[in-house]
């Protein structure tokens, strides 16, 4: 388990330097491909819920410490993609060869959804319609990468085996 975490962490370090240095400047079609939001959802169906938490809490502040941005805020983003993201990975979305790309698809919306109403509440500048007019070359940009970056994942860090127990019932 310690060998897990440190190579979850050296991969998405990585990635956050990537993401950082190339990726923030890369626009295709008014599209932003996320490389870190990608890798960290492919981390959280991996790995679960709390270990999706805590990498998307560590990696969203290294991004906000990295650009000089409002301290927490692609935290608090990315705390709450890798949880629910491992969630799913958790309950429904074991095993099942759908789930790295439904995920991506519903997370990059919800992400790009609550980044508006987030600096919205924060009193930043705000423009919904770039966002949404941006939303769809992103979500389809984010797809893309979802395959290489899942099956690099998932040889990375060994899929556990989910151990299931039986009930009983008392009585």
């Amino acid at each position: 388990m310690p060998a897990d975490s440190a190579k979850a962490a050296g991969l998405l370090f990585f990635v956050v330097v990537v993401q950082l240095s190339v990726m923030a400047n890369i626009e295709i079609l008014g599209g932003h491909p996320n490389l870190l939001l990608v890798t960290l959802v492919s981390v959280s169906l991996l790995r679960g819920a709390i270990f999706g938490a805590v990498a998307g809490f560590g990696v969203g502040l290294l991004a906000d410490a990295g650009v000089f941005g409002t301290l927490g805020f692609t935290a608090l983003l990315l705390t709450l993609a890798g949880y629910w993201t491992g969630r799913y990975g958790e309950t429904t979305g074991r095993d099942r060869a759908h789930a790295p790309v439904l995920s991506i698809a519903v997370i990059t919306v919800l992400y790009q959804v609550s980044a508006l109403v987030l600096r919205y509440l924060l009193g930043e500048p705000a423009p919904a319609n770039d966002i949404f007019a941006a939303l769809a070359p992103t979500v389809l940009l984010n797809l893309i990468l979802t395959v290489p970056v899942y099956a690099l994942t998932r040889r990375l860090l060994r899929p556990r085996e989910w151990v299931t127990r039986e009930v009983r019932l008392l009585g």
